[in-house]
């Protein structure tokens, strides 16, 4: 049965282990310059550029205990500040990064950010390599790019493939989702590296693969670069990320459903469930109620509705246009603060 993998290193035998590095090796020696094409170029410059800044991660999740191989992370600051998946140090009471050129220190978790799998890390060493950011935004797809980390604790290894699909959503992965979809070979200790382009710049960070025994198959996902930029600033700034929201479960408006429920059919998302004490009950929404827009965007799903709360301030004012029975509605509601993971009411709601 295949299931989607966050991308923990997992324990293999030491021939699959040799197998992974020699094919490692024959797959990153170069070939002579005067026998690359420009593209083949232009991938081993971004390969040299981005390779430097990307680290093995290995965590202890007892205290005095071994740290163990477990993912990658992305230098972003010369100070010492690493990005990497939430997963790889949620549990980890001891965190240890290696840089290829042989340095290693500790590094602590300074916020993290389980809804979508990101967290930012500080190391004791300092004088890093840093990578740069790129625009996922630009990306298209048939594009190619490269997968820099840490698979199976062998060593840095890179990997090549293109843009499979992009905005993926709705896998049940993270709460916020909008993953690159590739076909460069990701395993298990690829979480939290680099997803580069063509120009040496870090467009996404490998967080997940769809498999049927946690190995690759050619359908890798990654965090765009953008949501990864915002997180990390907020994650930096204050150890969370503060989002918007409203206090409801809802699904999709279809117009099967709309016949169904003898409505007419406008787009939008119909209410299932309001929070009790949430901002949307406080303005009594209600069970049936169909949302067409918030803060003047139109609602086209589920994810779209919980995108755009997301992006609204705590205490900000937003009107929401809903049809109740069939009659079109305007009301207002006072933007909530998302209850952080782990906290009630569950924050997994609109």
């Amino acid at each position: 049965m295949k299931k989607l993998w966050l991308i923990f290193a997992q324990a293999c035998t030491l021939g699959l282990g040799l197998a992974l590095a020699l094919q490692a090796v024959n797959t990153l020696h170069p070939r002579p310059a005067t026998g690359q094409s420009p593209p083949e170029r232009s991938l081993v410059q971004a390969a040299a550029q981005v390779a430097p800044a990307v680290v093995a991660i290995r965590t202890d999740d007892e205290p005095g205990g071994a740290a163990s191989p477990t993912g990658s992370g992305v230098i972003v600051h010369a100070d010492g500040w690493i990005v990497t998946n939430h997963h790889v140090v949620a549990e980890a009471s001891q965190v240890r990064v290696q840089l290829p050129d042989g340095r290693e220190g500790t590094a602590q978790v300074t916020g993290s950010d389980p809804e979508t799998d990101l967290a930012v890390l500080r190391t004791d060493l300092r004088a890093l390599p840093v990578a740069r950011w790129g625009s996922s935004q630009q990306l298209v797809v048939g594009e190619p790019l490269l997968a820099i980390g840490n698979p199976f604790g062998v060593g840095q290894t890179v990997t090549a493939g293109i843009v499979s699909a992009l905005q993926r959503k709705a896998l049940g992965i993270n709460v916020f989702e909008n993953f690159i979809q590739t076909d460069a070979a990701i395993n298990p200790g690829n979480s939290g590296g680099a997803l580069v382009n063509s120009q040496g710049l870090v467009v996404g960070i490998p967080s997940a693969i769809y498999s049927r025994d946690g190995g690759s198959i050619g359908l890798g996902f990654a965090i765009p670069a953008e949501l990864a930029q915002q997180v990390v600033q907020a994650l930096q700034t204050q150890g969370y990320v503060q989002r918007g929201w409203l206090g409801v479960q809802t699904r999709a408006f279809t117009p099967d459903l709309a016949r169904v429920l003898k409505l007419p059919a406008h787009g939008g998302v119909l209410v299932s469930v309001v929070i009790p004490d949430s901002p949307a009950a406080q303005i009594q929404l209600h069970t049936g109620d169909v949302i067409e827009s918030v803060g003047g965007t139109s609602i086209r799903s589920p994810e779209h509705l919980l995108d755009v709360v997301a992006e609204l301030r705590p205490g900000q004012r937003a009107p929401i246009t809903l049809r109740r029975n069939g009659q079109a509605l305007t009301v207002e509601v006072a933007v909530g603060q998302r209850p952080r993971p782990g906290t009630t009411p569950p924050p997994v709601q609109d």
